[in-house]
């Protein structure tokens, strides 16, 4: 069989791995950035360790490959840490060694994966005698040093569960009684299992740049510069971000929401209409304790930011409702008004012009107006046509007065450059949103940030914009790459930081999308995204609550009925 992988053509033989293959067209040097971790064919992700044909494909070839390799005409993509994909490969393969380090040293600690900070992951240790970073770093690297095969083997959903009970880990068993699928892929060495979701570099000795670090109740582990993969990251510190996700932990313990088995009961025993209730009294209580600290200091203008479907202009909205029971005329304002001309933005390297970028913004003319408004002036507010991509100016003048509240919103808005140096600090306020989802599937599986605002901006694209999913998740990885560029690293910089996720909402988008994304066939593009969205729905119990949702939720801003849209 004739396999492409990476421009090489090569005439794959009975039994070879794609390992064995990228080995011999020398393609492994030992360095991060350039060594593939993963390959892709057609729209899945594969092991390095799979094997094209195998012995008892060799009669029959091409009729018993599986469908994506059959799709893809033997094209084979390889995933080096650059791709994000290969990137997901790395991670999970650090959640293997660490997990296996931490059972062979404290067999009776309960490790939990809590959340990414920066370029770190924060890992905390419960039942650990004596713990220390530096002695799990040794184990670590021994562990790396064996080079341990990573082959994913198949067992029966009840002998996983009967393991995972046996070892005391019952947050697992208690998830996979939510399983519908009767068997489960798991990676082991020796008597240890364990499961990610997803591939997983070919070895242990792929893991080759990391650090481990001492912290609160626990370590980070730190991963490698994004820039540059074969050198560590600089990790620093996010006490706000910590201080934020912490409480939102926390409310998931007040609340028995902690993970999706939590979730189920909630939804399977009708309460979750509760929690519902709770959530959303939760995020008017904090949007009114914002309007107070606003108002406490006196700004003038608050800047409000956040990524891709964090919820920017719903809180924007609400946080406005709040500064006018303060007796203050809050004005909105957003950011992408100040959009130049499409054709006045200068294209990136590739020839392409990143919309992400700082420069499509006319920094210079926000700040000169934002210093006007402030000294008492008189200014025209720009407008911005997307259908002609251009600046135009309708006559809307604004001049504040002794209540006025300005709300600058929009994924810049805490970028130091929009604010002239001569600008009164304190007249200023800075909010960063974002939906820190607290909700685990598991101890050692959490659900990520960037994962529930996926599945958010898919819903709303498709059910308020009329897009199809695969035209949303095409833009995704570049969104990503905008945001770690643009947005993320200024977070730690806000006044407030404030948590827009909702312990109840994965029930309820759940019911708006899953029927769309199983469509999906494997040999589309996004499929593997698809996938990795799909694993985790299979757990969550959809609910039929939106008669519950308030129309002034953040969660209406995706599934519509939003009442500051009207």
């Amino acid at each position: 069989m004739k396999l492409i992988i990476d421009g090489y053509v090569y005439w794959v033989r009975t039994g070879q791995s794609l390992l064995d293959i990228v080995r011999e067209l020398g393609l492994i040097s030992g360095k991060l950035s350039t060594d593939p971790i993963a390959a892709k064919i057609a729209g899945e992700v594969f092991t390095l360790n799979y094997i094209p044909m195998r012995e008892k494909d060799a009669a029959h070839e091409r009729e018993s490959i599986r469908k994506a390799m059959a799709s893809a005409d033997g094209v084979v993509r390889l995933l080096r840490y650059s791709d994000p994909s290969g990137k997901d490969a790395y991670r999970r393969t650090a959640q293997f060694v660490l997990f296996l380090a931490i059972r062979k040293l404290w067999p009776k600690a309960r490790a939990k994966m809590n959340c990414t900070v920066g370029s770190g992951m924060y890992i905390k240790i419960a039942g650990a005698e004596d713990f220390s970073a530096e002695r799990l770093k040794r184990c670590v690297e021994e562990i790396i040093a064996e080079d341990i095969p990573l082959i994913r083997r198949r067992i029966s959903t009840s002998e996983a569960m009967d393991y995972f009970t046996r070892q005391g880990q019952y947050d697992k068993s208690r998830l996979l009684t939510y399983r519908a699928s009767p068997y489960l892929d798991v990676y082991g060495y020796g008597d240890f299992i364990d499961y990610y979701y997803g591939e997983m570099a070919p070895s242990t000795g792929f893991l080759r740049v990391w650090d481990i670090l001492p912290a609160k109740n626990g370590f980070i582990f730190v991963f490698p510069d994004r820039n540059d993969p074969d050198r560590i990251s600089h990790y620093r510190e996010m006490t706000n971000f910590m201080k934020v996700y912490d409480e939102g932990k926390q409310w998931g313990e007040l609340m028995r929401c902690e993970t999706v088995a939590d979730l189920n009961e909630l939804v399977d025993s009708g309460r979750l209409r509760e929690l519902i209730r709770v959530n959303e009294a939760l995020h008017e209580k904090n949007f009114s304790q914002v309007a107070d600290s606003i108002c406490e200091r006196g700004a003038k203008a608050v800047m409000l930011a956040g990524p891709s479907s964090s919820g920017k202009t719903t809180s924007a909205n609400r946080l406005a409702t709040q500064l006018r029971c303060h007796g203050k005329t809050p004005i909105l304002i957003s950011l992408d008004d100040y959009y130049l001309d499409r054709d006045k933005i200068a294209p990136g390297e590739d020839g392409k012009v990143d919309l992400e970028h700082i420069n499509t913004i006319d920094t210079e003319l926000f700040g000169e107006q934002l210093t006007a408004l402030l000294r008492g002036e008189e200014i025209e507010l720009p407008s911005f046509n997307f259908k002609t991509g251009r600046r135009e100016w309708r006559g809307k003048v604004l001049k504040l007065d002794e209540r006025s509240v300005i709300i600058v919103e929009g994924i810049h808005a805490l970028n130091p450059v929009l604010l002239p140096n001569e600008l009164e600090k304190r007249a200023v306020f800075k909010i960063f949103v974002s939906p820190l989802l607290p909700l685990s599937l598991d101890d050692h599986n959490r659900i990520p940030t960037s994962y529930l605002r996926l599945l958010r901006r898919t819903v709303r694209d498709h059910d308020t914009r009329n897009s199809p999913i695969q035209q949303t998740l095409a833009m995704w990885d570049s969104v990503r790459r905008g945001e770690g560029r643009w947005i993320l690293p200024f977070q730690e910089e806000a006044d407030v930081i404030f948590n827009t996720s909702t312990l109840y909402e994965l029930a309820v988008l759940k019911k708006h999308i899953y029927p769309l994304l199983c469509a999906v066939e494997p040999e589309e593009e996004c499929y593997e995204q698809v996938r990795a969205m799909v694993k985790i729905l299979n757990y969550i119990h959809e609910a039929d609550v939106d008669d519950e949702i308030p129309p002034t939720s953040i969660v209406r801003e995706f599934i519509g009925g939003n009442a500051f849209y009207r």
